[in-house]
């Protein structure tokens, strides 16, 4: 069955970096384009970041531009989220998630249209 297992998360001081992992099975990895979306306590589920199947083309939320990167190994069925410069207001669930290619990567950001979603792993950033 499909899984998209999210790795990485903890607590870190503001200004500290993480590496969240996204190992994905059940599925043709590099058929799919990936994704990271985060949703903080009372608010809706937000885009954070795209990447396209070969890696070429990437696409960020304006929340996260210049402090997050977005990569993937195919051959590790495997996406990262790579997170500097860490706001407490980036304190959230991030959710790793997988929509079938070709698409626009700018259209990942529509929640709706997303295949499968990851379990979430916590990020908590204390100020």
């Amino acid at each position: 069955q499909v899984q998209l297992v999210e790795s990485g998360g903890g607590l870190v001081q503001a200004g500290g970096s993480l590496r969240l992992s996204c190992t994905a099975s059940g599925f043709t990895f590099s058929n799919y384009y990936m994704g990271w979306f985060r949703q903080a306590p009372g608010k809706e589920r937000e885009f954070v970041a795209a990447i396209s199947w070969g890696g070429v083309n990437t696409y960020y939320g304006d929340s996260v531009k210049g402090r997050f990167t977005i990569s993937r190994d195919n051959a590790k069925n495997t996406v990262y989220l790579q997170m500097n410069n860490l706001k407490p207001e980036d304190t959230a669930v991030y959710y790793c998630a997988a929509r079938r290619g070709p698409i626009a990567v700018q259209g990942f950001r529509d929640k709706s249209t997303v295949d499968y979603w990851g379990q979430g792993t916590q990020v908590t950033v204390s100020s």
